[in-house]
C-alpha cells in the first residue's frame, strides 16, 4: 500500500533536508497570504481595485502607494491584491475540473476491460497532442470570453494528465494482492473501489493537483494578458501586465510587481507540488 516517507532526507540527502523545511516554509506562507488576499481583500488595502484618484496617475512606489499606480491613479497594490481572488479562483476551478474529470476517466479506463481502455487512451492521446494554449483558446472561442469561461477552458486542458497518471496508478493498484483478497472476501467492486482502490491511487493525483494549480495560474494570466480572460477594469493578473506593458518605458511598475506576483504563487505552488511528489516516492 502506498504511503509518505517521513523523512525528507531519505530521498533528498541531508543538504536537502536541512534546506527543506525553509524552502517550504516559504512556499506556504506566499500561498496563504495569496489566499487571505482572495478571501478578504479589504483587509489588507484600504483602496480600490478598480476605482481610481485624480491627479494621481502613473505614480511611482511612494510611502502612499507602496507599488506606484497606474495610468488611471488605481492603487497597483490595492489592484493585485483584488486581483488575487480572479487568478486563485480560476486556478482552483479548472484543478478542480481536471482532477474530477480526469480521474474517473483514468478510473474507468484502468478498470475497464481492453476496448475501452484503449478508446479512452485514444481520446486522451488526442488532447495531448494539441498544444494547451491552443486547445484553451479554441474552447473560449466557443464558450465565450471572460473569466469563468478562461478557467474551464484551462480546466479542459488539464483533464489528460490527471487521466493518465489516475489509469497508470489504477492497473497498478488493480494488481495488488490485498485488491484480490478483497474480491475473494466477497466485496463488490464498488466498495473496492472506494476502500482500496481510489485512495492508494489518489496520493499522485493530490500531488500532481498542486503542480497543476501553479501552472493553471500561468496559464489563466496567459489568456487574461492576450485577452481573453476577464474584461477590463478586472483587476487579474494577466490583464494587469497586459495593460502596464504600454508605459513599461515611463512606468515599470505596472508589469513588475503583478509578474513578480504570478511568479511567486507558481514557484510556491510548485515547490509543494514537488516536495509531495518526493515523499511519495
Amino acid at each position: 500500500m502506498t504511503s509518505f516517507s517521513i523523512s525528507p532526507a531519505a530521498t533528498a540527502g541531508p543538504d536537502a533536508a536541512k534546506r527543506l523545511p525553509l524552502t517550504l516554509l516559504v512556499s506556504l506562507a506566499i500561498l496563504i497570504t495569496a489566499a487571505a488576499w482572495a478571501a478578504a481583500p479589504d483587509l489588507f488595502t484600504s483602496y480600490s481595485g478598480t476605482v481610481g484618484l485624480k491627479g494621481n496617475q502613473l505614480q511611482p512606489p511612494s510611502a502612499t502607494h507602496l507599488l506606484g499606480t497606474d495610468e488611471l491613479g488605481r492603487d497597483l497594490l490595492a489592484r493585485i491584491i483584488h486581483g488575487t481572488r480572479y487568478s486563485l479562483s480560476g486556478a482552483f476551478v479548472a484543478v478542480s475540473i481536471g482532477l474530477v474529470t480526469g480521474s474517473l476517466i483514468g478510473l474507468i479506463a484502468g478498470t475497464s476491460g481492453s476496448r475501452v481502455d484503449a478508446l479512452l487512451m485514444r481520446m486522451i492521446d488526442v488532447l495531448l497532442a494539441v498544444p494547451t494554449l491552443l486547445l484553451s483558446l479554441a474552447i473560449i472561442i466557443i464558450l465565450g470570453f471572460g473569466h469563468v469561461q478562461a478557467a474551464i477552458a484551462v480546466g479542459a486542458t488539464a483533464i489528460a494528465s490527471f487521466a493518465r497518471l489516475m489509469r497508470s496508478d489504477v492497473i497498478s493498484v488493480w494488481r495488488a494482492d490485498y485488491v484480490e483478497a478483497a474480491f475473494a472476501s466477497g466485496a463488490r467492486t464498488p466498495a473496492v473501489l472506494w476502500r482500496h482502490v481510489l485512495p492508494n491511487a489518489l496520493t499522485s493525483v493530490l500531488a500532481l493537483a498542486a503542480l497543476q494549480f501553479g501552472w493553471a495560474i500561468l496559464q489563466i494570466s496567459t489568456l487574461g494578458f492576450l485577452g481573453y480572460g476577464a474584461p477590463p477594469p478586472t483587476p487579474e493578473w494577466g490583464l494587469l501586465i497586459a495593460e502596464g506593458r504600454n508605459y513599461m518605458m515611463i512606468a515599470w511598475w505596472l508589469t513588475l510587481f503583478p509578474g513578480a506576483a504570478v511568479i511567486l504563487v507558481v514557484l510556491a505552488s510548485n515547490h509543494i507540488g514537488h516536495i509531495l511528489q518526493r515523499r511519495r516516492g
